[in-house]
C-alpha cells in the first residue's frame, strides 16, 4: 500500500473517542472530533490561488505552483477554525501555555495537516478531479529549516499534542532563513551548504507586522574592513516580526499557533548619512538585524559566532516576553494574576534569558517591587533540562552583558546575591557549595551560567527520562536538588503517534486499526490490546507483510530520490541521530568491522545479509564527528568493493537526514541501535519512534530506553553494556588497552583500521581513533562495551531466523509503546507543572 492510501485505510469521517489513560490525569478525557468540510473539491477554490496569488494561468503552472495552491486551499479550510480558536481563548480568558524553544523540527506540513483535519476522502476526490500526483505534490514542500535534532522534533511533537488535547498553547521560536545546513558527502567527508528552505513563499505562514516588537541593545554595530564589530555606548534597536504557522490538533477542532520571530532593522533610516556617501555605515544595522535570524546555531568556534548566538537567544526571549505580556494585559489588569493565566516552558537553557527579561518588564515597566516581581517570575516560568553534559550547559561572558545588556546584568547579579544569601542560610559555612551554585563562574573571563539561572528563576526543573531526572537531581545538579527538592521532577519524553505511526506507516496503522479499532490514534495506551495477538499466527503474518512493504517503499523512495539501491530482503539495521562521541556511531562502525573480519576469515560463515543504515549531521566545527562520518563512508566503500562480503554486508550513509527521511526510514527499520554511553543520553525519541513502528532495539540501559524495556520486558530487547553506575564507578580504573590486548576481535578490528585498510589513498587519516580509543583513555568507553554489543548482536541475528518469534517480539514492542506518546507527556506537564485545563473550541 502506498502512503497515499493512509486516509482511506486508517481514518474515518466519524467522531473518534478514546478512553483516558491511567497515568495522564483528567487531561486525557477525549473530545469527539468530526470532519471539516473541504470546499477544495470545487476546482475554483483551488484555481483561484493561481490567479489571485500568482497571477498565473493554471495551464502554465509548475509542480511547485500546484503545491502552493493546494496547500493554501487546505489553509483556507483551517483558517476559520484557527481564528475561532484564538477568539475562544480570549473570550474564556484561558490560561495560556507558551513553549519557548530555539528549535521546532516540524518537517513538512501538508500531509500532516490533512491527516489531522480528517480531510482524507475529500482530498482524494480533489486529487482525482485535478489530476494531481500526491507524492509529487508533497515532495514540493521542503522540510522547514527550524531545527536540527531531537530537541526540535520533541518541541514539534509537543505542539501537536497540546493542540490535540485542546490546551490553549503557543510555540515561540525563530524564523531561520537558512536553517542549520544541507549536508552532502564528498569523498566521504561531510560538506555543508546553505539550506535556503524559504526561497519559495511558504503557504502556511502568516506575517503579522502589526504585532512587531522593538528589541533594544546597549550597543550598535559597524563594518570595519569587512568585519562586523560592536560599538559600545551607542544603543540600537531591532524589530521582531512575527510569522504565524497553524498547529492543527487531531480532529481539527483546535488550531494553535507556532509564532516565529524574524529580525529586521528598525524603521529609522538615516538618509542623510546614506546620501552623503557612508553606505557601509548606514547599512551596517540592517546587515546586523538580517544576520540575526539567518541561520540556526551559528558556528560557535569563533567569538563572533558565540556572540551572535547569545543575541539570538536574547532576541527570542525578549520578543516572546513582550508578546505574551501583551496577550495577558489584553484580558487582565491585575499583574498578580500572571502565574494563573500564563505558563512559560523554557526548552533547555537557550531561552534562559527569559528570566531577567520578564523581571525587567515587571520591575521597569509594571513598576512592581522586587519581591513581587520575583515571585511572579518564578511561578510563571518552568525549565526543561535536556543534557547531562556539563559542557553543554551554556555559559556567557559577563563582559558581553556589560556591552549589550547592562540592565539584564544588573538584574542577574541581584538575583545571584539574593540566591547565594539563601544558600548560605540553608548551608552555613559551605563556601564551595556557594561557588558551585552561583550564577557567576569565576575565571578569565567571568561567565554567567544559564542552567543555574533557569533553575533559580523557575518553579520547576524537569528531566526527560527517569534515569536522566535522577542523575540531574543526584549528580549533575546535586546542589540544586538539595536546595530545591520540590522543584525537580521527571517528564519522560514522547512522540506523536499521528505523524510517526498513522501518517508514516500506513500499512502497520491499517493492521492495528483492523485489529483493535482506531481509538489508539488519540489514546495510544489502547495499543496494549495488541498484546494477545503476539501469539496469533495470522496477525504475525500481517505484521511481517507490513514491515516488508515499508522496507520496499523505503527502498523505492531512496532509489528515486538518491539513486541508491537497497535490497529489502536484507536486515535493515539503523542508527539515525546527531553525530556525537557519546552517541557512539564509532562503536557501531567497530561492530561492523568485526563482522566484516569474520566473513573475510571464514567466507563460509552463516550470516544473514544485512544493510547498516546511518544518518545524522555533525556540527561544522566538530572535527571528530566529521571524521566518524568519513570512516563510515570509507567502510561502506571498502565493503562494497570486497567480493568476499559484497551482498552479505552493506553500509549506507544517508546524507541530509530530515523529518521527511525519517518518515520513510523508521517504518522500514527492523533493528534500532540506541547505543549511547550509559548515563549520557537524556532520553532519546528516535528510540520511541522505532519501537512504535515494530523495530527491535539493541542498546544500552540509557535514557528512555530503560523505560521502554521495562514496559515491554527486557526479554523483548537486546540490552548490553555497562550501566550508568558502572560507567561512573569504572572511571578510576578503566583501561581501554586491556580490551585491545585481551580481546582478539577488538584488536584485529583496530589493527585493520590503523593499517589503512579503509584509507589506502589517505594514509593515517583515522589516526585520531587510536588517540581517542587507546592513548586518551576512551572517555565514552567504546571498547568496554564492544564485546557485549557483539554478543547481543549474535542473539539478535539468531532470533531473526525464527520469523514468528521475531514478529511476536515486534508486536509486543508496539503493544507497549502507548506510554511513549507525547499526549501522555503533555498531559503530565499540564497537570503537574502548568496547572492548565483544556479549553475546547466548540
Amino acid at each position: 500500500m502506498d502512503k497515499t492510501d493512509i486516509w482511506s485505510e486508517n481514518m474515518s469521517n466519524t467522531p473518534v473517542t478514546a478512553q483516558p489513560s491511567n497515568d495522564a490525569h483528567t487531561l486525557l478525557k477525549q473530545y469527539g472530533c468530526g470532519p471539516i468540510p473541504f470546499s477544495g473539491t470545487d476546482n475554483a477554490f483551488y484555481e483561484r490561488h493561481f490567479v489571485f496569488d500568482k497571477v498565473l494561468d493554471k495551464r502554465e503552472s509548475t509542480a511547485r505552483d500546484q503545491f502552493e495552491a493546494f496547500a493554501r486551499s487546505v489553509r483556507d479550510v483551517l483558517s476559520q477554525r484557527w481564528v475561532l480558536t484564538e477568539q475562544i481563548y480570549g473570550r474564556q480568558n484561558a490560561k495560556r501555555i507558551y513553549y519557548v524553544s530555539m528549535e521546532f523540527l516540524i518537517g513538512r506540513s501538508l500531509a500532516n495537516n490533512v491527516t489531522n483535519l480528517l480531510l482524507d476522502p475529500l482530498i482524494q476526490d480533489s486529487l482525482k478531479q485535478k489530476k494531481l500526483d500526491w507524492i509529487e505534490l508533497i515532495e514540493q514542500e521542503p522540510d522547514a529549516g527550524l531545527g536540527n535534532g531531537g530537541l526540535g522534533r520533541l518541541a514539534a511533537c509537543f505542539l501537536d499534542s497540546m493542540a490535540t488535547l485542546q490546551l490553549a498553547a503557543m510555540g515561540y521560536g525563530l524564523r531561520y532563513e537558512y536553517g542549520i545546513f544541507k549536508q552532502s558527502i564528498n569523498d566521504g567527508w561531510q560538506e555543508e551548504t546553505a539550506d535556503n528552505w524559504l526561497r519559495h513563499p511558504d503557504p502556511w505562514e502568516v506575517a503579522r507586522p502589526n504585532e512587531a516588537v522593538e528589541i533594544k541593545l546597549n550597543c550598535s554595530f559597524e563594518l570595519h574592513n569587512g568585519v562586523l564589530r560592536a560599538i559600545p555606548g551607542r544603543p540600537s534597536t531591532m524589530i521582531g516580526i512575527p510569522y504565524d504557522r497553524p498547529v492543527v490538533g487531531y480532529g481539527g477542532k483546535t488550531v494553535n499557533t507556532l509564532r516565529l520571530w524574524a529580525a529586521s532593522a528598525a524603521d529609522y533610516f538615516d538618509f542623510r548619512e546614506f546620501s552623503g556617501g557612508d553606505f557601509v555605515g548606514a547599512l551596517a544595522e540592517t546587515l546586523t538585524a538580517e544576520t540575526l535570524t539567518r541561520v540556526l546555531y551559528p558556528d560557535d568556534s569563533t567569538s563572533f559566532g558565540q556572540a551572535l548566538r547569545l543575541v539570538q537567544e536574547y532576541f527570542l526571549a525578549a520578543c516572546s516576553v513582550a508578546d505574551l505580556i501583551r496577550r495577558f494585559r489584553k484580558h487582565n489588569s491585575d499583574w498578580n494574576l500572571l502565574p494563573e493565566k500564563v505558563a512559560v516552558q523554557l526548552n533547555d537553557t537557550h531561552p534562559a534569558l527569559t528570566v531577567p527579561e520578564l523581571m525587567r518588564v515587571l520591575l521597569d515597566e509594571a513598576n512592581l517591587g522586587w519581591e513581587t516581581a520575583w515571585d511572579l517570575t518564578r511561578r510563571t516560568l518552568a525549565y526543561t533540562n535536556h543534557t547531562l553534559l556539563p559542557e553543554a550547559m551554556e555559559k556567557w561572558p559577563v563582559a558581553w552583558f556589560e556591552l549589550m545588556l547592562p540592565r539584564h546584568l544588573q538584574i542577574m547579579l541581584e538575583i545571584n546575591q539574593r540566591h547565594l544569601d539563601a544558600v548560605r542560610t540553608k548551608f552555613p559555612g559551605e563556601n564551595e557549595r556557594c561557588t558551585r551554585m552561583s550564577l557567576l563562574e569565576e575565571g578569565s573571563p567571568k561567565k554567567l551560567r544559564m542552567a543555574n539561572l533557569a533553575i533559580v528563576g523557575s518553579h520547576s526543573t524537569n528531566g526527560v527520562a527517569a534515569l536522566h531526572s535522577q542523575l540531574l537531581r543526584t549528580t549533575t545538579l546535586k546542589d540544586f536538588g538539595e536546595m530545591f527538592p520540590d522543584r525537580f521532577n521527571n517528564k519522560t519524553n514522547g512522540v506523536t503517534p499521528r505523524r510517526w505511526l498513522l501518517l508514516a506507516n500506513p500499512a502497520l496503522a491499517r493492521n492495528i486499526t483492523e485489529a483493535i479499532g482506531d481509538g489508539w490514534i488519540r489514546d495510544l495506551d489502547q495499543l496494549i490490546k495488541l498484546k494477545p495477538l503476539a501469539e496469533d499466527c495470522a496477525f504475525l503474518a500481517a505484521i511481517r507483510k507490513s514491515k516488508y512493504q515499508a522496507k520496499s517503499e523505503f527502498a523505492n523512495w531512496l532509489l528515486r530520490t538518491s539513486g541508491v539501491k537497497l535490497d529489502p530482503d536484507t536486515i535493515f539495521d539503523s542508527q539515525v541521530k546527531r553525530i556525537h562521541e557519546y552517541k557512539r556511531q564509532l562503536l557501531n562502525a567497530l561492530r561492523i568491522v568485526v563482522l566484516y573480519n569474520r566473513l573475510r576469515q571464514n567466507p563460509e560463515l552463516a550470516m544473514a545479509p544485512r544493510t547498516f543504515l546511518f544518518a545524522g549531521k555533525a556540527a561544522p566545527a566538530y572535527h571528530f564527528a566529521k571524521l566518524v562520518i568519513k570512516f563510515i563512508n570509507n567502510l561502506a566503500g571498502t565493503i562494497e568493493g570486497d567480493p568476499v562480503v559484497r551482498g552479505r554486508l552493506r553500509v549506507v550513509f544517508l546524507p541530509d537526514y530530515s523529518v521527511s527521511m525519517a518518515e520513510h526510514l523508521i517504518p522500514a527499520t527492523e533493528v534500532s541501535n540506541q547505543i549511547s554511553t550509559a548515563g549520557y543520553e537524556a532520553s532519546g525519541t528516535s528510540n520511541m519512534k522505532f519501537m512504535m513502528n515494530g523495530a527491535l532495539t539493541i542498546g544500552t540501559r540509557d535514557g528512555a530506553t530503560i523505560e521502554m524495556a521495562e514496559a515491554a520486558g527486557e526479554e523483548n530487547f537486546f540490552l548490553f553494556g555497562l550501566t550508568a553506575d558502572q560507567v561512573s564507578q569504572n572511571r578510576t580504573w578503566y583501561s581501554p588497552r586491556w580490551h585491545y590486548e585481551n580481546e582478539p576481535e577488538t584488536r584485529a578490528a583496530l589493527e585493520l583500521i590503523f593499517s589503512n585498510h579503509f584509507s589506502r589513498h589517505e594514509p593515517n587519516v583515522f589516526e585520531p581513533f587510536r588517540q581517542l580509543l587507546l592513548d586518551k583513555g576512551d572517555y565514552y568507553m567504546h571498547l568496554a562495551d564492544l564485546g557485549s554489543y557483539l554478543a547481543a548482536d549474535q542473539q539478535l541475528t539468531a532470533l531473526y531466523k525464527i520469523t514468528d518469534a521475531w514478529a511476536s517480539k515486534a508486536v509486543l514492542n508496539v503493544a507497549h509503546a502507548g506510554r511513549f506518546s507525547s499526549d501522555r507527556t503533555i498531559a503530565e506537564y499540564a497537570a503537574d507543572i502548568w496547572d492548565a485545563k483544556p479549553c475546547p473550541v466548540s
